[in-house]
């Protein structure tokens, strides 16, 4: 008798918040043999420590809109190999991405190889498509977004739209706010907006920073270039006021966390990012009254007055229905393997 072999399944995601959408997503995976392909970042390290984990180097098509389009190539290249080598080691029968540009060809080369391709728009994606989702698209064998208005775009797509809210009381806090830039890029204008209204006296609580490798380092300040993803948990379990950018992934863990929360998003006309997608996130969330944004210190004076006077709002996301639709996709394709 031949036995059947496991389903393999490759979990593709960048290091920051498309990465914690994809563990979010445990309950469907956990139970197959796995393995993530992501970069290397403070959050994937600490996912490698649980988890059969391959990097691949960063590479994005924002790259060349801020002008290193040699820088993006010749990443592109290396990522091109090393995706190659890595699926044709691996051979997964699935692979599960919630994007984005540095798992490309490593969805390339598992379709290629016969994978079935399930492609999870970003939860940052509210009103349009990200760059990801559209070259992907056509490779897909199922897609999924997280908003509605995207159905605009691809009638046929699953809809979960993940985003609750949370009922209770918020939980005590020290007189403590965590700044944090996320787990890519720096993003020194944020930090210089903060190092500012605390030497100016607008910020009376204990400041504890989290800039990115090479980022600004205000002196006097409590400064960390990375930290562990569990040590970003407990800071934020702690902290009463949350300053951070604007992906998805540190927003709602503030939110979950009870946390009275402002967002700069990082904009692309500044060279902070690769395209406007935190502004709109940020505009979306604070449309819901979950948030407030600033954009200059002016705003973040302002923003810290309004959020300190208002009780904190708590919320979370709850992807029960992707992985209920995720474990009846996957237990299909164990049998038909």
């Amino acid at each position: 008798m031949t036995l059947a072999k496991p389903l393999r399944i490759c979990l593709a995601a960048s290091g920051g918040g498309h990465l914690r959408q994809l563990l979010d997503l445990e309950p469907a995976w956990s139970a197959y043999d796995h393995f993530f392909l992501t970069e290397d970042t403070a959050l994937s390290r600490s996912v490698a420590e649980k988890h059969r984990t391959a990097f691949v180097c960063h590479v994005a098509l924002g790259q060349a809109r801020l002008g290193n389009p040699v820088r993006m190539f010749m990443a592109g290249v290396r990522n091109f190999f090393q995706s190659a080598r890595i699926m044709l080691r691996e051979r997964p029968d699935v692979l599960i991405s919630t994007g984005a540009g540095s798992v490309y060809f490593g969805l390339l080369w598992a379709r290629a190889l016969g994978a079935k391709i399930v492609a999870v728009e970003s939860f940052a994606r509210f009103d349009r498509p990200s760059a990801f989702a559209k070259i992907t698209a056509p490779l897909a064998h199922d897609q999924v977004v997280q908003s509605e208005a995207l159905l605009a775009f691809w009638p046929k797509a699953k809809l979960f739209d993940p985003l609750r809210m949370l009922d209770g009381p918020a939980p005590d806090k020290e007189p403590l706010m965590f700044v944090t830039v996320g787990a890519t890029l720096p993003f020194d204008r944020m930090v210089e907006m903060v190092a500012e209204l605390k030497a100016r006296g607008d910020i009376p609580e204990r400041v504890v920073i989290q800039t990115g490798v090479g980022g600004l380092a205000p002196p006097g300040l409590e400064v960390f270039e990375t930290l562990p993803f569990e040590t970003m948990q407990s800071s934020m379990q702690a902290a009463d006021l949350v300053v951070c950018h604007g992906g998805t992934g540190s927003l709602i863990t503030a939110l979950r966390e009870g946390c009275r929360v402002i967002a700069v998003p990082r904009l692309f006309e500044r060279g902070e990012h690769y395209d406007n997608h935190q502004a709109e996130i940020t505009s979306a969330f604070a449309a819901r009254g979950l948030i407030a944004v600033a954009n200059s210190p002016d705003e973040l004076a302002q923003a810290l007055k309004t959020m300190r006077a208002r009780q904190p709002v708590m919320a979370t996301t709850d992807p029960a229905g992707l992985i209920d639709y995720l474990k009846t996709f996957l237990s299909a394709r164990e049998s038909a393997t």
